[in-house]
């Protein structure tokens, strides 16, 4: 069976999508190894984030962008107590 473009394209950001994670997870731990509060890495994480989605997408984008977590964060999905079914 072949796969579609679509369908490679979803598997090759989902790829990136895990190595962005290791990297992120990797920097978290050096970051907490060399004493710095796990607040303060969220915080810079966060603002740097904001930056880079305003820089390439616009504030618009991004407003929409922090809209649609609001809503996932209040319907608990980034919960760490949170289960999957």
């Amino acid at each position: 069976m072949e796969r579609s473009l679509n369908d490679i394209d979803d598997m090759i950001v989902h790829e990136k999508m895990q190595a962005a994670l290791e990297y992120h997870n990797e920097a978290w731990a050096d970051g907490m190894a060399d004493g710095i509060e796990p607040e303060i890495i969220a915080d810079t994480a966060i603002i740097h984030a904001l930056r880079e989605t305003i820089r390439l997408h616009g504030e618009k984008n991004a407003e929409a962008l922090l809209d649609s977590l609001r809503e996932r964060m209040l319907a608990g999905e980034f919960s760490p107590n949170r289960t999957l079914q």
